[in-house]
């Protein structure tokens, strides 16, 4: 078993648009997919089960274990329809995200899709106060889709490679005849960081493109929790880093 598909509902498709947010550099891309999902209350129709995928499971709020797995989302809006690729996983390794990649370009191409937008962070060695939004894609075409003042299309020399599923499916989508771009939004390239600030920029983005009516409240509120804990955690560094050497340090540990 390469892949296992779990259709959880049968959907009849016309021409929906995907967009894709798994983990990456500061979860931007999966921190933007999950909001968007939670905030449409997107049904989830399909699930995608791998030996691909990392050999651990999770623990679910009902402290019951789940396999790790990449699910499918629908909704419809404004007579377009959309569906929305998230997860907490990629595949471990480059043959398996290669794999997954036609494995969801074939569902897509059977679902009568023809646009795919993937999410994605670029990281940066520090935290950026404004983060800027790239934008880089198959066809010109789909360039010019995303035509936004906020989008900035001069991307070459600003980033390396897109790496995984993220850069895979608008590469791989030329195959089967699909426009697809890649969006992504600058944050700190640190692994623990939560890129929530990068990810507000690309829903702005994309809720000005569709007309979501994304309610950004909660995640003002969160950023500004998170601003408040980096601010303790960097006086608590300076701290010690000043400490004079007469000086008692406590610490545990």
């Amino acid at each position: 078993m390469s892949f296992k598909i779990k259709i959880l509902k049968k959907i009849n498709f016309n021409n929906p648009i995907l967009i894709e947010g798994l983990p990456g550099i500061g979860n931007v891309g999966k921190i933007t997919l999950d909001y968007i999902v939670d905030s449409l209350n997107a049904q989830a129709f399909l699930e995608i089960y791998s030996h691909k995928f990392p050999n651990s499971v999770f623990v679910n709020e009902d402290n019951l274990i789940d396999l790790p797995r990449i699910t499918f989302y629908y909704k419809k809006i404004k007579e377009k329809e959309f569906i929305f690729l998230g997860g907490d996983v990629q595949p471990v390794d480059e043959i398996g995200s290669y794999e997954f990649c036609h494995e969801v370009l074939k569902l897509f191409k059977k679902f009568n899709g023809k646009k795919i937008i993937t999410l994605a962070g670029i990281g940066l060695p520090k935290i950026p106060n404004n983060p800027k939004v790239y934008a880089t894609g198959n066809s010109k075409e789909i360039m010019k889709f995303f035509n936004d003042k906020r989008i900035n299309n001069e991307i070459f020399g600003t980033v390396g490679p897109i790496i995984g599923v993220t850069g895979l499916l608008i590469g791989l989508a030329k195959e089967y005849e699909i426009d697809a771009i890649c969006l992504l939004s600058q944050t700190f390239g640190h692994p623990n960081y939560l890129g929530i600030k990068g990810a507000r920029e690309l829903l702005k983005v994309l809720d000005s493109k569709f007309k979501f009516d994304l309610d950004f409240g909660s995640l003002e509120k969160e950023i500004k929790e998170i601003e408040k804990e980096i601010k303790n955690k960097t006086q608590e560094i300076t701290g010690f880093t000043q400490v004079k050497p007469n000086q008692e340090v406590s610490y545990i540990g």
